[in-house]
């Protein structure tokens, strides 16, 4: 009788489990290093850390920090304040060096910076008291200020452009001042995949057992 019981609760667990793990494999999370003090949400950041779409990635003048997701690879790199989109990232203030067969896009203010083609595309972007520096380093890039017109930049050239008048202001700021709390460590998708496993080895051993008396001394 206990053994049946503890099977279906541990049913119950493992539906609950196993669809909060599939979409937390979709939520466009990403791994973090960084190399000297780093903060993601205004909280110190140890070597690495998971990443989530909304965060905010913030560097000294003596630290990087290079962010890796699936088939992109963006290094936020010294004094800089960056916002992680999931497939973008957006410049507050500093500079990013992106690498990306994904489309990986740069937003600074109004100004969007992308990949002109699905190729390996390499490109970096720093956006300072409201201009911002755009350089093709491998492959074109697709360059939008906001006002519906586009242009392209080729590879081995660089470009500036200014960004809108509502943008126009400093955007510096100090360590640990950006706003909110780094999403807790038991709702990472790593967390909820470690603890599915967990879930799913005692079920495996618990119906081995079947209807049998759990100890022998038991009738």
């Amino acid at each position: 009788m206990c053994v049946s019981m503890l099977r279906n609760a541990l049913c119950w667990m493992m539906i609950a489990v196993f669809p909060l793990s599939l979409m937390a494999a979709d939520s466009g999370a990403a791994m973090l290093y960084a190399k000297g003090p780093a903060w993601i949400n205004g909280s110190t950041v140890p070597r690495s850390s998971a990443i989530f779409p909304g965060d905010l990635v913030q560097t000294r003048t003596d630290s990087v920090a290079n962010i890796n997701a699936t088939g992109s690879s963006v290094m936020v790199l010294s004094d800089s304040l960056v916002k992680f989109e999931g497939n973008a990232v957006s410049v507050e203030h500093g500079s990013v060096s992106v690498a990306t067969s994904k489309g990986m896009m740069t937003r600074a203010g109004e100004v969007t910076v992308a990949p002109a083609t699905g190729a390996w595309t390499e490109f970096e972007v720093t956006d300072v008291d409201g201009t911002v520096q755009i350089v093709a380093r491998k492959g074109d890039v697709s360059i939008s200020d906001g006002s519906g017109t586009s242009s392209t930049l080729p590879q081995g050239e660089e470009t500036t452009r200014d960004e809108s008048q509502a943008h126009k202001k400093d955007k510096r700021k100090g360590a640990g001042a950006a706003p909110a709390a780094a999403p807790g460590v038991l709702n990472s998708p790593y967390a909820i995949a470690l603890g599915a496993a967990a879930v799913g080895g005692l079920l495996t051993w618990v119906l081995i057992q079947g209807d049998e008396p759990m100890s022998n001394s038991i009738p």
